[in-house]
């Protein structure tokens, strides 16, 4: 029997790599292109032993593959890849038709969507469910600390998948996350981001609802309470249960349910940081997590995780408990330098409302000890500048802010500096502000306690990361 060949174009991005680990899982002969390939995916994928290029050529496809898959990731008409498959006539699909096609028939499939969080919770559900020897397969968005890969097929009957609402590709501009039909769905909450392809938030809401009409009667939809747009999403049309979850921190909030019909989870006499918490349902106790991870944002990730894996047959304290193993993805609040008096993490924290949660978390955790956030706006909605009102007081809680302004950038961010709560600066050069910052961590004097260096960015930030290890 001949092996299927499928090329991947776009193979360096997070879903198609992780999609190219399974089809090698497969058995299918797997090759691909980007145009330049950055770690942990480039090295995943040579672990794989999967034949990867940099930069297209015509002979990567001859003699042609069974299929191509199309990123969407700077990948329009008008690119050569593209062209030449159809020109050709060879058949395509996008990235999340193949795995909605290929992977998730007959599977029980648990997504995490949302604006925010995602990855975290994706994470969280595929370690509880791996906890309880259900041998989960999943796909997200980062490499899980638990697993070190992006993605496997597993052994079990539950598949995780990371739900992002960005459009499929050039050719399908709905959500990815229509094409995977889950049985389980979590929406952590709902906010205005990626202003490059949505004008508004009903414009996410309406994909959002997309979504939600897939999930069968049988199945579970988990759901924040007091998340209006959340709400106003599932008013126009809900077929399926609902379980609702939240952090209650007051002792009033946790005596008054609001009037939530059904299942409502909360998390209950937290530690200040988030790293102790109970679980309980409908006021009864469920169990306790004890943990590494900080901040409620964590919390609220948690106790989505926690109901999904309940609807997937693992009981809550069980769940609970695997918690406490639980490792964050890379690049959530990684620790990344770590000196006498300081520390560096690295976060991929990228919308005004991930960055506040994250410090706010890291604030709770260190007292009255220096923060310092540094943050790249690279995503398309922040280069924008759709957001910059909201940008102008997410670090308030740091001591300093330092915003890198880089090329992609289209407005002043001395614009934010100028209204922001804390003393902010604009930086314009990697060199430079590595070099600022490394004198930031030594400089630092054991009376003051540690200073904490937060590198918040979705991208590589100039290489900033290698550049201030090496200067430490």
């Amino acid at each position: 029997m001949t092996t299927k060949h499928v090329y991947f174009l776009g193979i360096g991005g997070t879903l198609m790599g992780s999609l190219a680990l399974l089809a090698k899982e497969l058995g299918w002969r797997v090759s691909g292109f980007d145009r330049k390939l950055y770690p942990p995916m480039s090295d995943q994928l040579a672990d794989a032993g999967i034949e990867v290029h940099e930069g297209f050529a015509p002979d990567q496809l001859r003699p042609e593959p069974d299929l191509v898959v199309i990123g969407n990731a700077q990948l329009p008409r008008g690119h050569e890849g593209v062209e030449y498959v159809l020109d050709r006539g060879l058949p395509y699909t996008s990235g999340a038709e193949w795995l909605g096609d290929t992977v998730l028939p007959g599977r029980w499939t648990i997504a995490a969507a949302g604006t925010h969080g995602k990855t975290t919770t994706a994470s969280m559900a595929a370690h509880i469910l791996d906890c309880a020897g259900l041998e989960p397969g999943f796909l997200i968005g980062g490499v899980p600390g638990n697993f070190g890969v992006s993605s496997r097929l597993g052994a079990g009957v539950h598949f995780v998948v990371e739900a992002d609402e960005y459009d499929t590709s050039y050719f399908d501009r709905r959500s990815k996350f229509v094409h995977y039909r889950p049985k389980t769905l979590i929406v952590n909450n709902l906010e205005l981001d990626h202003a490059d392809i949505f004008d508004d938030v009903a414009q996410i809401q309406a994909q959002f609802h997309q979504l939600v009409r897939t999930v069968p009667s049988v199945g579970l939809i988990v759901a924040p309470v007091g998340d209006r747009n959340v709400d106003d999403m599932l008013n126009k049309g809900c077929w399926t249960p609902v379980s609702r979850f939240r952090v209650d921190r007051s002792e009033a909030e946790n005596r008054d349910r609001h009037g939530t019909p059904g299942e409502l989870w909360q998390a209950v006499d937290l530690a200040p940081d988030g790293s102790a918490f109970t679980v309980t349902l409908n006021g009864q106790f469920a169990g306790t997590v004890r943990w590494p991870l900080m901040g409620d944002h964590n919390v609220a990730n948690a106790l989505a995780a926690v109901v999904a894996a309940r609807h997937a047959g693992v009981p809550p304290e069980e769940a609970a408990a695997a918690l406490g193993t639980f490792e964050a993805p890379k690049r959530r609040m990684e620790v990344i330098a770590d000196g006498p008096h300081y520390r560096i993490y690295d976060d991929f924290a990228h919308h005004p409302t991930a960055i506040r949660a994250t410090l706010q978390g890291l604030r709770a955790r260190v007292g009255n000890d220096r923060i310092v956030a540094v943050v790249e706006p690279g995503t398309h909605t922040m280069s924008l500048g759709t957001l910059r009102a909201d940008l102008a007081t997410c670090c308030a809680p740091a001591d300093e802010a330092i915003w890198f302004q880089g090329s992609n950038i289209g407005w002043d961010v001395r614009d934010v500096t100028r209204r922001s709560p804390v003393p902010a600066v604009v930086a314009h050069d990697v060199d430079r502000l590595a070099e600022r910052l490394a004198s930031v961590a030594m400089s630092q004097s054991p009376e003051a306690g540690t200073c904490h260096i937060v590198l918040m960015s979705n991208g590589a930030f100039g290489g900033i990361y290698s550049r201030l290890k090496g200067l430490l």
